[in-house]
């Protein structure tokens, strides 16, 4: 498993490109090769997962029950979220226009490390979303990580 963490600051150029930093490609698992996949987020962000760990992921969507109502509307909704990318050979994306206008991406974008997935930001978009306030950060792994 990809253990992805931290902050960094990167651009996007005029094309959608987004070159991933050096640390964050070092981590990519090898049996991924050069595919990804760019998830719309829950908040207004996009999420990448190497794709060993979309798989995992992907098995649990689509082993739902397709004749369940409930089930087929969380699937069609998964799925058309979805986008698979390849990194090029200098590092880059491509985020597809209609990702990139969900998102509000446009030059300054923040990639922030989640465990085994990223999350692509607006830098504006992304101050609003992040906690500054340790006290209530720490409440919040209180009441999530004490036993």
């Amino acid at each position: 498993m990809s253990l992805f963490t931290g902050e960094f600051e990167c651009k996007m150029d005029a094309k959608g490109r987004l070159t991933l930093p050096s640390k964050v490609k070092s981590k990519l698992p090898e049996v991924s090769g050069n595919q990804l996949v760019l998830s719309l987020g829950l908040e207004p962000c996009l999420v990448v997962y190497p794709m060993v760990e979309y798989r995992k992921i992907y098995s649990r969507i689509a082993s739902m029950n397709e004749f369940n109502e409930e089930f087929r509307r969380l699937q069609r909704n998964f799925f058309r979220r979805i986008n698979e990318v390849d990194l090029d050979g200098a590092g880059r994306i491509l985020i597809p226009k209609t990702m990139s206008k969900y998102a509000k991406l446009e030059k300054e974008i923040i990639l922030v490390g989640m465990g085994n997935r990223m999350e692509i930001w607006d830098t504006g978009t992304y101050e609003e979303f992040i906690i500054n306030d340790n006290s209530e950060f720490s409440k919040l792994a209180q009441k999530h990580l004490t036993e």
